[in-house]
C-alpha cells in the first residue's frame, strides 16, 4: 500500500492464501495417533454473503461452482447459511484427503470467479477425544494459517487450555496463527 492509498483511504485486500490449506492432510496423522482425534467426514468453507447487486450474478456462479465441484470430485457439497448470515459450502466425504482437496477446489473456484475477497475460513471438525463436543481446526484464508477451536458444549464457551495444547502439539506441522486475538470461534457452524 502506497502513500497515495493511505491518503485517499484505498487499500487492496490480500488475496486468500489457500495453498497452505493442504498442511492439514499431513497433520491428520498426528491428530489421530497422538491426540486421538479423527476427521468427522465433513468440512465447510465459510464466506460473506453478498450485496444485493452482486447477488444475482453470484447465485448463478455459485450454482456453476457446485456443478463444477460435483463433476471434479467424489465429495458431496451442500450450501447452507448460518445464524449470523454467513454462507457455507459444506463438503461430505469419508476420505479426508478428498475433503481437503474439495475445500481447496471450492476456495480456488470462488477466487477465480471474483469472490476471493468474500472467503473467510475453512472449518475442519475432528471427533474422539472430547466427550462434550468436537475439536475444530479453522483455516483463515486471509491469514494463511490455522488455529484450534474447542467449544466446551456450553453456550459460547471454549476450552482455551485444550486449544493451547493442540497448538503446541501441531506447531511444527501446521502454519499456526500466532496472534491469539485472531482465533475466532465458529460456534454453531452448520457442519
Amino acid at each position: 500500500m502506497g502513500l497515495r492509498d493511505v491518503l485517499f483511504g484505498r487499500k487492496k485486500l490480500k488475496d486468500p492464501a489457500k495453498e497452505r490449506l493442504f498442511a492439514i492432510s499431513t497433520a491428520r496423522i498426528t491428530l489421530e495417533t497422538e491426540l486421538d482425534l479423527k476427521p468427522s467426514g465433513s468440512a465447510g468453507v465459510c464466506f460473506k454473503s453478498l450485496s444485493a447487486g452482486e447477488f444475482v450474478r453470484a447465485e448463478n456462479d455459485l450454482q456453476q461452482l457446485l456443478d463444477a465441484v460435483g463433476n471434479q470430485s467424489s465429495s458431496k457439497v451442500q450450501r447452507k447459511s448460518d445464524e449470523m448470515g454467513f454462507e457455507w459450502l459444506v463438503v461430505h466425504d469419508q476420505d479426508f484427503e478428498s475433503v481437503v482437496a474439495t475445500v481447496h477446489l471450492i476456495a480456488s473456484e470462488l477466487q477465480d470467479r471474483g469472490f476471493g475477497g468474500q472467503l473467510l475460513a475453512a472449518d475442519f471438525p475432528f471427533e474422539g477425544k472430547f466427550k462434550e463436543s468436537r475439536a475444530y481446526w479453522i483455516y483463515g484464508f486471509k491469514q494463511g494459517a490455522f488455529w484450534p477451536f474447542v467449544p466446551t458444549g456450553k453456550d459460547q464457551e471454549r476450552d482455551n487450555t485444550e486449544e493451547m495444547e493442540l497448538k503446541a502439539k501441531l506447531e511444527g506441522e501446521l502454519p499456526i496463527e500466532q496472534d491469539l486475538t485472531r482465533w475466532f470461534g465458529l460456534f454453531d457452524a452448520p457442519l
